[in-house]
């Protein structure tokens, strides 16, 4: 099986669920769980990446998503595959260089459409959206 940039990070959006919902599983172990339910034998760099940056900085991921949140909203009120969605098109209009930030949020826009409602989707293009540099508008 080719694995995708888009399979990437579907397999990344899974393996944060499952480690946001057993906090005692450690990320590596959610990790292999997803690479073996793929039957994926060796783990993309990409995906790597992708899991341990957003598992590691989650915590001032959701400090910087907070402050585009609705009034009297808060991070533990959102769905954990909304709030895990929101994560990975922020560490990676962050972190990726090489993604342009338009293409970061349409890739979890992709991941809303699999996993998510038709309102999640304009909440999380919304909330993305704030993070557009100016020079990329």
């Amino acid at each position: 099986m080719t694995v995708t940039r888009h399979n990437v990070r579907e397999m990344a959006l899974q393996a944060l669920f499952i480690a946001s919902s057993h906090p005692d599983l450690a990320i590596t172990a959610a990790l292999q769980q997803v690479l073996h339910y793929w039957q994926v034998e060796q783990c993309p760099e990409y995906l790597t990446f992708l899991v341990t940056g957003v598992w590691d900085d989650r915590t001032q991921l959701d400090q910087q998503l907070s402050q585009y949140l609705k009034t009297g909203w808060q991070i533990q009120r959102l769905s954990r595959i909304d709030l895990n969605i929101l994560r990975l098109g922020l560490f990676e209009i962050k972190n990726s260089p090489a993604i342009p930030a338009k293409v970061a949020i349409n890739e979890a826009l992709e991941l809303v459409n699999q996993y998510s409602t038709a309102d999640a989707k304009k909440f999380i293009n919304g909330v993305l959206s704030n993070f557009i540099p100016d020079s990329a508008e």
